[in-house]
């Protein structure tokens, strides 16, 4: 864990350096990929079987691939109530906050009688990576599957590693309106829902976190498909001050820290004797947590606390650009609103990142490694597109046209000039 002081003569070119170095796990991962992704795209559902039983160690069969309906039915019953109900819960927030997001299709005339507008319709197919090595991801299907439902996507294709499938993933997906379920990860899953293979079609967009395999082969082919994003390790920053709990601000920085050992924890305070027993609270924390491995390598070798003025604090957070911040303060809005960059932003001593993990219902599929300053969180949208509209009467497209042709010709581009001069009986 590094420690910074923003009195410290050094601190914008050491704190700067610290923000720019890299987290994501060193693999040297795309030659891989590469092979991966030609061969499901021209072995089709051979290649997916004879990596499930290279990489995964399984043998699957093209019926089997699939899970069946019989399978997701028994996956639910054996989740427990409690936990079908927190998901259940949880869907019903995701989506009436992704419903509110539905932008209205728009038609107007303008000055020179041009009717112009758009109109926004949903993807027709998407298929979501849920990651299936370290841990179950329910929460991972919610809140790619949900708005993909509430946008008015019809086929919802969910891949993920072989193996036994949790029931509360399960569960999560039945309740989010999962179309179809494959037993495939890793690149490979990725190659089959960009090119196809055997019963697996491909989808229009790949949504999803996954591993640094997965990672690269969604890069590879953007283009053939759309993606949400290139995931990284995750993040947050904890702004706070000293008349918080120290084990509570503890908890929120290992919160993510737990996810994996790249990821990453700031603590951003005033009161370097708060610090302290925050620094403190975090060791004391460490010692009980089933993920305590990683949370630890994490807060070791990435995480930092900063002492710095509070209304410093925005400007370090923009420079950062973090997945998640929290302002665990009196009055948050008064920092928080002169942020930027930033994922998601919590805002009070109340609303820990956890909190938009599961059920707040805002998305928690976020930019990291600081893709804050340019992109924005899953939502809506992103299972969306809008398509202009154009209507010109002859009145109005007289009024057009010289323009349209002057320009053509100037970009030396006569069959467009000619499309609009011959409509004025110039061609």
């Amino acid at each position: 864990m590094r420690r910074f002081r923003f009195t410290d003569p050094e601190f914008t070119a050491t704190f700067a350096a610290f923000v720019e170095e890299r987290r994501e796990t060193p693999h040297e991962v795309d030659a891989i990929v590469a092979d991966v992704l030609a061969a499901v795209r021209a072995e089709g559902l051979a290649a997916l079987l004879r990596f499930g039983r290279e990489f995964d160690g399984v043998e699957l069969d093209e019926g089997s691939i699939r899970v069946s309906e019989a399978e997701i039915a028994a996956g639910v019953e054996a989740c427990p109530q409690a936990v079908r109900d927190a998901i259940a819960f949880a869907a019903e927030r995701i989506r009436s906050y992704h419903a509110r997001q539905r932008p209205a299709d728009l038609r107007f005339t303008d000055e020179a009688g041009v009717e112009l507008g758009w109109r926004w319709t949903a993807l027709d197919s998407v298929g979501i990576y849920v990651p299936g090595g370290r841990a179950a991801y329910p929460s991972t299907v919610l809140m790619n599957a949900v708005p993909a439902g509430v946008a008015g996507v019809e086929r919802i294709a969910m891949v993920t590693p072989p193996g036994r499938l949790q029931p509360a993933v399960l569960a999560a997906a039945q309740v989010a309106g999962v179309t179809e379920i494959w037993r495939v990860g890793g690149a490979q899953a990725v190659a089959a829902l960009a090119y196809g293979a055997g019963p697996i079609r491909p989808v229009d967009k790949i949504v999803g976190p996954g591993n640094a395999f997965v990672t690269a082969a969604k890069r590879r082919v953007y283009g053939v498909v759309g993606i949400d994003a290139l995931a990284g390790p995750s993040e947050i920053v904890v702004v706070a001050d000293g008349a918080n709990r120290p084990d509570w601000i503890a908890a929120d920085l290992l919160s993510q820290a737990e996810h994996d050992p790249a990821a990453q924890a700031i603590l951003i305070t005033d009161d370097a004797a708060f610090a302290a027993e925050v620094e403190a609270a975090v060791a004391d924390q460490l010692t009980s947590l089933s993920t305590g491995a990683d949370a630890a390598a994490s807060w070791r070798d990435h995480g930092a606390i900063v002492i710095a003025p509070l209304d410093e604090a925005p400007g370090l957070v923009d420079l950062i650009a973090p997945e998640h911040v929290e302002f665990a303060i009196d009055a948050p809005e008064r920092l928080a609103d002169r942020v930027r960059h930033a994922g998601a932003i919590f805002l009070g001593r109340h609303a820990p990142e956890a909190i938009g993990d599961y059920v707040a219902g805002s998305n928690h599929v976020l930019p990291t490694s600081r893709a804050a300053r340019f992109s924005s969180g899953l939502s809506l949208y992103d299972f969306l597109k809008r398509t202009s509209i154009v209507k010109c009467d002859e009145a109005s497209f007289a009024k057009l046209a010289p323009a349209t042709i002057v320009l053509a010709d100037a970009e030396g581009l006569p069959a467009h000039a000619r499309s609009a001069a011959i409509r004025m009986g110039q061609g």
